[in-house]
Order: structure tokens, then C-alpha cells, then sequence
């Protein structure tokens, strides 16, 4: 068997009670997409190797990286999904509408799955629990109960049979049911609130206000200066400019382009432009500066996914 690890987001519901058109997967959290945020926080994972979104048909563009389309129900969804990754030693299946992933967390369950089949995070119930009816009806004694979230450890091949050898006419509201009606044990670790998961219009706000918690402001500066000279091209902010003059560098000598990249990676303290792609290396002779940005971009991507999946 692979000894990958894949991540698993279910993100093919339709998010009915959060209210409004868009499926609430998709709707926006401090800048981006809930299933991205869920997206990245697994990725930057080093236990991670994998990640795999299931969508319903037509949404795949509206996620990166592999995707699986969904079923019917969330049941048929994972099972699609699973088959889609074809081979793997162990799989997280994480529900999209829980954005913060704490990377403790995702420890605690791969660690778990080295003695047991399945692996959930869950949490003590500290409200009290009660029937209802007309009125209040009888409560129920809470400490025998748990709530158990995302994302979900399984040893990728147990979970696989277990949901083949589901009823098809019977549902489940989460994968460890399934594995345990399978004859298995699912182990338990230690949750965090911070995976609730996002159902009302109020829940964007409190997630909205977590992230914020942890958010740090940086901003940073830059500038660059190049000899304007015959018989060279005037690249300005990656626009061509027909003139008799142009600047003079070892790339294209973009100044508008090498400012703001000197400005993106002094954000995260990463040098500047001359120390990532310098003068003497001759690969860079006459290079497009868009490439420069797009690098820089994407440290600060890597950066903040890694921020998020610490919390």
C-alpha cells in the first residue's frame, strides 16, 4: 500500500441554513473561500502528502488542486472521493465548512491512527442537554456525550470497505459511525473550538473574529532604479512601452514590477530581489519580472497557510 497520507475536504453540499445563493463552502472568510482556507491549512501539513476536494458537478473550478465530484448525500460524496484517490496509507476527511484547522490537532490524529483504524477529534459537552416536546422536556446526562468534529483519521483501506459495505438506503452523518458499524474501534483526541463548524450567518462573523485574533499587520516598502538607454525595451508594471529608450538591467529591468517585490518580500523579513534572483546568475539575463512577483507572491502564500494551520 502507498504510504501517502491524503486529506479528504467534502465540499459538494449545498449549505441550505446558512441563507443566500452560494453554497456556504464557498462563501468568503477573512479574504478567502472557506474550503480554501480548510484547503490550505492541510496542505502546509507536514504529514499531509495529498489533498483531495469533493464538489458538486460543476464547481470544480472553484477550488485548486484535485478534485472528485460528490453524490446525492455527503455519504455518496466520500465515498466518491475515496475512490478517487485510488491508493494510500491513511486519509483525514474533513467537512470544508470548518475553515480553521489547528495543525495540533491533525498531530494528535495521525498519531492516534498508529495504534487504532480511525481516529476523531472531539470535545466535552458542557451545556446541558435536554428533550423537547411542547416545552422542555427531560435532560439527558451529558457526561456520557461528546461532540466529535473534523477532520476525521482512517486507515485509507478500512474506511474504504466500510463504505462499500454500508447500506445504500441508510445514511450517516459522519464517517467514524461508518467504520465503527465495520466492527472497528475509533479512537479519540483531544478537539479544539476553533474546528466548529459554520452553519448560521452568525458563525462567519465568530470565525471572522478568531482569525482576526491571530492576525498580524506587516507592511514593508520598495524601490529600484535602472539607467534609461538607447536600444534597450521600456517595460513598466509588465506593460511594454514603445519608446526610443529603455532600462538597463540584467532582466528586463521592470522597475515598477522589482519595487513591489522588494515591498511583498520584505512583508515576511525574505531579502530582497538581488538575493533571490541575482545579477551574476546567468539564467535571469533578459527574464520577464512577473516571474519575480509571482515567487515572492507566493512565499507570502506559503507563509500565511502555515500561519493558519499553527492555530
Amino acid at each position: 500500500m502507498s504510504a501517502e497520507t491524503i486529506a479528504l475536504i467534502v465540499a459538494a453540499g449545498k449549505g441550505e441554513r446558512i441563507g443566500g445563493d452560494t453554497p456556504k463552502q464557498f462563501l468568503p472568510l477573512a479574504g478567502l473561500s472557506l474550503v480554501e482556507h480548510s484547503r490550505r491549512a492541510l496542505a502546509a501539513h507536514p504529514g499531509i502528502d495529498r489533498i483531495v476536494t469533493v464538489v458538486a458537478p460543476g464547481n470544480e473550478a472553484f477550488v485548486e488542486g484535485q478534485t472528485a465530484i460528490g453524490g446525492a448525500t455527503r455519504r455518496e460524496s466520500v465515498l466518491n472521493g475515496l475512490e478517487a484517490i485510488g491508493d494510500a496509507r491513511h486519509v483525514l476527511i474533513h467537512d470544508a465548512a470548518r475553515p480553521i484547522v489547528p495543525a495540533a490537532v491533525v498531530d494528535r490524529l495521525l498519531l492516534a491512527l498508529d495504534s487504532a483504524k480511525g481516529a476523531v477529534p472531539t470535545l466535552p459537552v458542557a451545556d446541558t442537554i435536554a428533550g423537547k416536546g411542547d416545552g422542555l422536556g427531560d435532560t439527558v446526562d451529558r457526561s456520557a456525550l461528546v461532540r466529535v468534529q473534523t477532520p476525521q483519521a482512517f486507515d485509507y483501506a478500512a474506511i474504504l470497505a466500510a463504505h462499500h459495505a454500508w447500506p445504500v438506503d441508510e445514511e450517516a452523518t459522519d464517517d467514524a459511525q461508518i467504520l465503527r458499524r465495520a466492527g472497528h474501534n475509533v479512537a479519540m483526541v483531544a478537539g479544539d473550538p476553533l474546528l466548529d463548524k459554520i452553519t448560521y450567518p452568525g458563525d462567519i462573523a465568530l470565525a471572522e473574529a478568531r482569525l482576526g485574533a491571530n492576525m498580524r499587520v506587516r507592511t514593508a516598502t520598495g524601490y529600484d532604479v535602472h539607467r534609461l538607454v538607447a536600444g534597450e525595451r521600456l517595460w513598466l508594471g509588465g506593460v511594454l512601452i514603445p519608446h526610443d529608450k529603455g532600462l538597463s538591467g540584467h532582466s528586463d529591468a521592470d522597475v515598477a514590477l522589482h519595487a513591489i517585490t522588494d515591498a511583498v518580500l520584505g512583508t515576511i523579513a525574505a531579502g530582497d530581489i538581488g538575493q533571490h534572483f541575482p545579477p551574476s546568475d546567468p539564467q535571469w539575463k533578459g527574464a520577464e519580472s512577473g516571474q519575480f512577483l509571482e515567487h515572492a507572491a507566493s512565499l507570502v502564500a506559503t507563509r500565511v497557510a502555515r500561519s493558519i494551520s499553527s492555530i
